[in-house]
């Protein structure tokens, strides 16, 4: 007998020990693609958000714990990606979750967050048209980025026809769809907008950059608003270059293209082509050479470039830092209440406030392709407010967001109801 209890005072002690353990800690899922044609870009976001972690435990955690990284691997699969979110709730008890790239993979995770009322904060530019109660949408929508890069191809280059190449999934189809409202009503005729898709991973770009060619022949300006998305984008520029197409004959745009997808290829041939984002590594701003240099120690690489999504995870991550401080606890509910309104130096020198719709204020930038593959900033404006819902679509401009005072996401300003869509993806 004595002996038996000896034995369960010994379990229950280690059965203590181990919740003491677990409640100590605050654990930060990490859903990002580390296999798989996005892990050319989402790979960082994870080293990103370790490094972000560690710089915070180095500060005491958040209130009073340590933070304790869960990282998965959704390996570019899409439900992949749903199932992964399910066990960093279910199955890991994650606080809090940053992670996907592509919208498909967003909308994957979708349904299991608003089930679970787990919260997400990603991190990438989206085709808008979503405001969930459970995600904070820390990258650019539209109206950051693919409307300011088109005026801007109107306006500064002059471009008469327009060549829209995406990879086929929501972000690029949804985004085009409002560029070619918004050129229209901008004069430009239908004929004179070329939309194609290709599948991820896509290689063979010999046909779609000579159909791209063709559209100049009767003397018009081309441009070509590019939302290609992770390793296709190679192909495609070592296509323009073999066709010899520069940036003085047909500009490109990139929504998805940064310093780091540039690092592999000889970019003598892309100088001067463009990519519009809400960050660049360029930045000449104290904050962001103290980043640079935090993740340089990091990685233990100084070749290692930054990127917008990389910031978008910064401001996203010290926004929840301070938000769960405020709040006292990392509750959801609390946590999103608190996250409205926060505000946190972005890298660029203004200064990103969370709005009611769950998205950023964020300037616009334009960014020109150098010759050591950075990019040399040409154009920037002042924080712009994120739009959940764009005003070039008609059944999207009667709505609106705001979980702050109308806890709705999608709120249509005519009728003054709020519609509920269940997400279905």
């Amino acid at each position: 007998m004595k002996l038996r209890m000896t034995s369960a005072l010994l379990g229950a002690l280690a059965f203590a020990t181990t919740a003491l353990a677990q409640d100590d800690t605050i654990k930060v899922g990490v859903l990002h693609s580390l296999s798989g044609t996005m892990a050319i870009s989402e790979t960082t976001l994870k080293d990103t958000m370790l490094m972000l972690i560690e710089e915070q435990n180095k500060k005491g955690g958040v209130l009073g714990k340590q933070l304790e990284a869960v990282v998965v691997d959704p390996a570019s699969d899409w439900p992949l990606f749903a199932e992964k979110a399910r066990e960093l709730l279910t199955v890991e008890n994650v606080d809090v979750m940053f992670g996907c790239w592509t919208s498909v993979s967003r909308k994957s995770v979708l349904p299991v967050i608003e089930e679970l009322n787990g919260l997400l904060f990603y991190p990438v530019q989206y085709e808008g048209e979503e405001s969930s109660k459970n995600v904070f949408y820390t990258g650019a929508a539209p109206n950051q980025q693919a409307i300011p890069a088109t005026d801007y191809f109107l306006e500064e280059l002059g471009v008469e026809k327009f060549a829209l190449l995406g990879t086929d999934y929501v972000y690029p189809r949804t985004t085009n769809n409002i560029l070619e409202s918004y050129l229209k009503d901008k004069g430009i005729a239908e004929e004179d907008i070329f939309v194609n898709y290709t599948p991820f991973g896509h290689s063979d770009w010999s046909k779609i950059v000579s159909d791209v060619v063709a559209l100049g022949a009767d003397g018009k300006k081309v441009g070509v608003i590019s939302t290609i998305n992770g390793d296709a984008n190679i192909g495609f520029y070592k296509e323009l270059a073999a066709q010899g197409v520069s940036a003085d004959d047909i500009p490109v745009v990139a929504f998805s293209v940064g310093a780091e997808a540039l690092s592999g290829l000889d970019t003598s041939n892309l100088v001067g082509h463009l990519a519009a984002w809400n960050y660049f590594m360029s930045a000449d701003t104290p904050e962001n050479e103290t980043f640079i240099e935090t993740w340089h120690d990091f990685i233990g690489d100084e070749a290692r470039v930054t990127n917008d999504p990389m910031e978008a995870h910064y401001i996203g991550f010290n926004m929840w830092v301070n938000a769960v401080e405020e709040a006292g606890t990392t509750d959801v509910d609390a946590v999103s209440k608190a996250m409205i309104g926060q505000e946190f130096p972005n890298l660029t020198g203004s200064t990103a406030e969370m709005l009611p719709n769950h998205h950023l204020t964020k300037p616009v930038l334009i960014g020109e392709i150098l010759d050591d593959g950075q990019f040399d900033i040409i154009s920037e404006t002042d924080p712009v407010p994120g739009d959940a819902w764009t005003d070039y679509l008609p059944e999207s401009a009667v709505l609106t967001s705001d979980w702050a005072e109308l806890d709705c996401g999608m709120y249509n300003t005519e009728t003054e109801t709020c519609v509920q869509i269940k997400s279905n993806y």
